[in-house]
């Protein structure tokens, strides 16, 4: 059965990027039952949207490296593909990282996630370097279209893994494409030519898209906290009631709770969203992202009415 670009968040693509079209749409499928390999083929349609961007576009300057990492942190990608593009393009690497490489859980959350960030990145993709039917800037990410079931049981980190190890055998390297006698192939340079035209022409009307950078933002403190090892998968991980806060009313909530074994908690987390001025934690480039441990009320005590 062919797939319906109908029922796909990337069915905008089909027509000029049917491969993308494809790895998309496996990831956006198994968001809900299988959120590890939602995550795995979201790495993988932006691996092979990098490429093409490389092979395409000859503003793009190789790296020392031709891995996802190096590809997307060469400052001549940053500079074609703007900082909100960069970051999504980084949290879609770090999350399939996960999948592919660590034991630890990955919920609904990260996998909507990353598909929704994709979702972005190829309507980037597609608005920029489209030749005809480009995707109209009011276009949005529907969690509706995702199906909630699978036919396939969920894939196991050992089944991930050999199936990257497929993947990476079967893939061209970009190194190997793009020098010696392939970089001067008259093909490869017409089509660069067109590209750049094309992009020219698309980049004389403002693109008003909505890229949920704020949602980016937030999301991005998770992923700290589940690289430093903190799963983030019950309820009273985010957003605990409390009282005792400095308000009117004395509520409020903290934004994480890291509890030990002993279910005490460790420390509270605020994160400091708005501002990305003051230097405390993790680049992200966003500037930088505030992430405090402190405690932000008199006494941790659940608010219970």
């Amino acid at each position: 059965m062919t797939p319906s670009k109908e029922m796909s968040n990337f069915g905008f693509l089909q027509s000029e990027w049917p491969q993308l079209f494809a790895e998309g749409q496996k990831a956006e499928a198994l968001v809900v039952p299988d959120p590890r390999t939602a995550c795995f083929y979201a790495r993988r349609t932006l691996e092979l949207a990098v490429a093409w961007l490389y092979k395409s576009d000859s503003a793009l300057k190789l790296p020392y490296q031709d891995n996802l990492s190096a590809l997307i942190h060469e400052p001549s990608f940053k500079a074609a593909v703007g900082q909100k593009i960069f970051i999504k393009a980084k949290l879609i690497k770090d999350l399939g990282n996960l999948a592919a490489h660590s034991h630890r859980p990955l919920q609904q959350l990260d996998s909507m996630t990353a598909v929704r960030e994709l979702f972005h990145i190829c309507f980037w993709l597609a608005r920029t370097y489209g030749k005809v039917g480009k995707p109209a800037d009011g276009l949005t990410f529907e969690p509706l279209l995702l199906p909630k079931t699978s036919p396939v049981p969920p894939q196991t980190l050992a089944q991930l893994q050999q199936l990257e190890s497929q993947l990476a055998e079967k893939d061209t390297k970009l190194t190997e494409l793009l020098t010696g006698k392939a970089a001067l192939d008259a093909e490869l340079e017409r089509l660069r030519a067109e590209i750049a035209a094309i992009k020219k022409q698309n980049a004389e009307t403002p693109d008003t898209h909505n890229y949920s950078e704020a949602e980016t933002r937030d999301y991005f403190i998770d992923l700290l906290l589940k690289e430093a090892g903190w799963p983030l998968d019950k309820w009273q991980d985010r957003e605990y009631p409390v009282t005792g806060m400095p308000n009117e009313k004395g509520e409020g909530f903290v934004d994480y709770v890291l509890w030990g074994d002993d279910g005490k908690p460790l420390g509270l987390v605020t994160a400091s969203v708005p501002s990305f001025s003051t230097a405390t934690a993790t680049s992200t480039g966003f500037g930088t992202t505030r992430i405090t441990l402190r405690v932000r009320c008199k006494a941790f005590t659940r608010k219970t009415s």
